[in-house]
């Protein structure tokens, strides 16, 4: 008899909410070690509406392609960096950003232990080890900012951009002692209708040498505009940076991070 084209998504519970800052809710899920291993560290999720008790879940294809049920379902596929994952708990650790109304926000602050999400799949960050690093991104970034930053060899150099609402969404970060951590705080200016992330990266001189990285998420246009300025003036190659938009303004956020 053939294998199935398709294979079932993987379903998570949640067994902890606590929240990290104002607007950042952190949710642990748990699962089997294998779907906590393939969970990240960009995890596709799969969210229902709130207060469903019995999804409609889509299954996956052997190539990675979500097939959705026939009909409604109410499920809506997000993008997130999974904050931390534990193969042998059999956890993954997610951070909402609960600004916007969102499905992925709306279903994060009503989490309560019990509710389930699930997961289609994983991928990596497109982040890759160099001597000197910039990273730029808002608080949707910050899980993907913290795993990169956790991850980097002691003898790195560099700098970190967060764009956040205020001092109270700072966040502690890990970072090697050459790698400069700078918050940026928009001060009561909504997310994504500022230059803040844009001129502090066009404030930046480009450092000598070419062992350098750079990895900018962000809100769309914001990540446009940082693109061309590392594409233009500091002249870099499409191995040495990695830029996507996390969000749009006007529309639901994608990831929180």
């Amino acid at each position: 008899m053939p294998d199935s084209p398709t294979r079932p998504v993987d379903v998570l519970t949640v067994t902890g909410v606590s929240r990290v800052t104002p607007s950042v809710r952190r949710i642990v899920l748990s699962g089997t070690s294998a779907a906590a291993a393939a969970a990240g560290p960009t995890v596709s999720l799969l969210v229902p509406r709130v207060d469903d008790p019995a999804p409609r879940w889509p299954e996956v294809q052997r190539d990675g392609r979500v097939v959705w049920p026939a009909g409604a379902h109410g499920v809506s596929l997000r993008s997130y960096t999974a904050r931390r994952q534990d193969a042998d708990r059999g956890e993954v650790e997610i951070d909402f950003v609960l600004h916007g109304d969102g499905p992925a926000a709306a279903w994060a602050g009503a989490a309560v232990p019990g509710a389930t999400l699930a997961v289609a799949g994983g991928g990596p960050l497109g982040d890759r080890p160099a001597g000197w690093l910039l990273l730029a991104g808002d608080e949707t970034a910050l899980p993907a900012v913290a795993r990169i930053l956790a991850a980097a060899p002691p003898s790195t150099r560099g700098v970190a951009l967060v764009e956040v609402a205020d001092a109270a969404e700072e966040q502690p970060l890990v970072a090697p002692d050459g790698v400069e951590v700078r918050w940026l705080h928009r001060d009561g200016t909504p997310p994504g209708e500022g230059t803040l992330l844009v001129d502090a990266v066009a404030a930046l001189d480009r450092p000598e040498g070419g062992d350098l990285f750079a990895w900018v998420a962000a809100e769309s246009a914001a990540v446009r505009a940082i693109r061309a300025d590392l594409r233009g003036r500091w002249g870099l190659g499409r191995a040495q940076h990695h830029a996507i938009g996390y969000w749009r303004r006007g529309r639901a956020m994608s990831p929180a991070g």
